[in-house]
């Protein structure tokens, strides 16, 4: 796989010429519905979605964090959404180690979860078409890499709910490099201030409420 996905790294405008075609929602439903699949693997999805694997992949590791899950999960995702982003920033193709690329569940399992998950990525999908392209392609790609960057770092963060408005600004970026939708950029960058002001607020908030009980404690 990394092999495959280095071919352009030194080139991302390739990836205009190389767009495998269908939806998100297509492609995720025709996986769920091989049966020749006993696993479904993120390298599957890796191949399956071409030039557009860093929106898909950036898509499905930040889609756990906008809902409630058990302590550690943001720590789980962030990390790969780290490792993406970088790439992203610095216009290299999308490359995932080999730890990350072979985990897997089984096709049952993956089809239960595209089967909930794809009637709302597809009214999503339908809302979206390329728009306000010198948003989305280099240099303006590298800058949106840099802000999801960001927002990967403060998903890492033990913050109390920090995590759901900065996987929200990741998604909206996500759906714009997929869908070649600038306005999905948009309103990913609005999100994204919104989102470092109250993440912010919270560490503000935290940190003052620590030194008034460590001074009330000690005086």
């Amino acid at each position: 796989m990394a092999e495959t996905s280095g071919e352009h790294a030194n080139d991302p405008r390739d990836r205009k010429s190389q767009r495998h075609g269908g939806r998100l929602s297509d492609i995720l439903m025709s996986i769920a519905g091989d049966e020749s699949r006993e696993r479904v693997s993120v390298a599957d999805i890796f191949r399956a979605m071409g030039d557009r694997a860093f929106g898909a992949l950036i898509l499905i590791f930040a889609l756990p964090n906008i809902i409630p899950t058990p302590p550690g999960t943001s720590a789980l995702t962030g990390a790969p959404l780290v490792f993406l982003s970088a790439q992203l920033m610095l216009g290299q193709s999308p490359w995932l180690p080999k730890i990350i690329a072979e985990r897997s569940m089984t096709r049952g399992d993956f089809a239960s979860i595209v089967s909930r998950i794809s009637p709302w990525l597809a009214r999503g999908e339908r809302m979206l078409r390329p728009r306000l392209g010198i948003l989305i392609y280099p240099p303006a790609e590298y800058l949106i890499g840099l802000l999801c960057l960001v927002l990967s770092t403060v998903l890492i963060l033990p913050v109390p709910l920090g995590n759901i408005l900065p996987a929200m600004a990741i998604c909206l970026f996500s759906f714009g490099i997929l869908e070649r939708d600038g306005l999905c950029v948009v309103l990913g960058t609005a999100m994204f201030v919104v989102s470092l002001i109250v993440v912010a607020g919270v560490l503000f908030a935290l940190v003052k409420g620590f030194i008034l009980l460590l001074t009330t404690t000690i005086f």
